[in-house]
């Protein structure tokens, strides 16, 4: 098993402390490192800032919201990336959701399964640079079939350091998981319970068979977010992670339309889901947070004193998880290093 930072995306403003992070984790042996995106910093940028600093883990997005760039303009970035860092550059995609997608970009959030599909093809074509890039889907056509008509199919000026760059794709649903073990080279789920990840295990055999399908469950990336908060009262550990599981649950999304919502359904707990994201609907933003059971953010979390996490992780480690992804302090990583690597 494979330990990655996870950086995510900025709140207010810059987070204090990355320098120190990055460096430890890299000298800690971390295989990986990760931004990400909502609708205020954008994951590409912190990532080539930071990873500029670097000289061997990889560098990712976790994830790039297909509806911020066009494919091409995507791919453009992820050459340059690799480029830059001497090949160390994994793309990680997602569609987000109809609230972001729809109220932040003004883009249509219909048939996200085709669009990833589309979306992914035109990226490799730019990667591949086998010829001038074309796409006949409906949703990033190539050359436009409107306009002047003066549109050419064209193909990088660049020449990529490589004709494939790894991609991960954020899925939550079961059909966008069987999309992400057909298309991508591995798969970001969001919130990972080992307890509970054999529910989507169809899903990913589904995928894997699927005629062309990119990779077995050998070859196949499963980057597991892992919070990791080390106390020894592990009430206060939880407490610190109810607000961001509440937020989720109950806020990123609307009441009819909340995949996060939808996973912790999955996960068994529904009822609980449901009274969280009526409080934070209703503006009760700390009575939700306190609803959320420790039990549940057990299961997605590493949580309590530093034996305690040991033990724990041997389900993480027993489960499809390929890479661990771990927030914190240096302190923090260099447990999670001894306790993994």
């Amino acid at each position: 098993m494979k330990l990655g930072l996870q950086l995510g995306y900025w709140g207010a403003g810059p987070p204090t402390g990355v320098v120190e992070q990055v460096a430890e984790a890299e000298r800690l042996g971390f295989d990986s490192m990760w931004t990400a995106e909502a609708y205020g910093s954008d994951a590409l940028t912190p990532l080539s800032w930071w990873g500029s600093r670097t000289t061997s883990i990889r560098l990712g997005t976790a994830i790039c919201q297909l509806s911020a760039r066009t494919p091409t303009a995507t791919a453009m970035a992820a050459i340059t990336l690799d480029h830059l860092s001497g090949g160390r550059f994994v793309l990680g995609l997602g569609v987000s959701g109809p609230q972001v997608v729809e109220g932040w970009y003004g883009q249509p959030f219909a048939k996200p399964l085709a669009r990833t599909r589309e979306y992914v093809d035109v990226v490799r074509q730019v990667v591949a640079r086998q010829g001038p890039v074309t796409s006949t889907g409906p949703h990033y056509p190539l050359p436009y079939p409107g306009g002047t008509g003066l549109g050419k199919a064209l193909k990088p000026i660049v020449h990529p350091l490589r004709s494939e760059i790894p991609i991960v794709l954020g899925a939550e649903g079961p059909k966008n998981v069987a999309l992400a073990a057909e298309i991508a080279d591995g798969w970001f789920p969001i919130f990972f319970s080992p307890n509970a990840v054999k529910a989507f295990e169809p899903a990913l055999a589904e995928g894997f068979a699927r005629p062309g399908a990119r990779r077995d469950a050998a070859s196949f990336e499963v980057i597991a977010s892992a919070p990791t908060i080390i106390d020894d009262d592990i009430e206060r550990a939880a407490d610190a992670y109810r607000p961001m599981l509440a937020l989720y649950i109950g806020g990123m999304g609307a009441r009819e339309a909340n995949f996060h919502f939808d996973v912790f359904a999955r996960m068994g707990y529904e009822a609980e889901a449901v009274k969280i994201q009526d409080l934070y609907l209703d503006g009760k933003k700390d009575e939700a947070a306190a609803a959320v059971p420790t039990s549940l953010v057990e299961d997605v979390a590493l949580l309590g004193p530093k034996e305690k996490i040991r033990d724990d992780l041997e389900a993480w480690k027993e489960s499809i998880a390929t890479t661990l992804l771990v927030t914190g302090p240096p302190a923090t990583l260099r447990t999670m290093a001894e306790l993994v690597l």
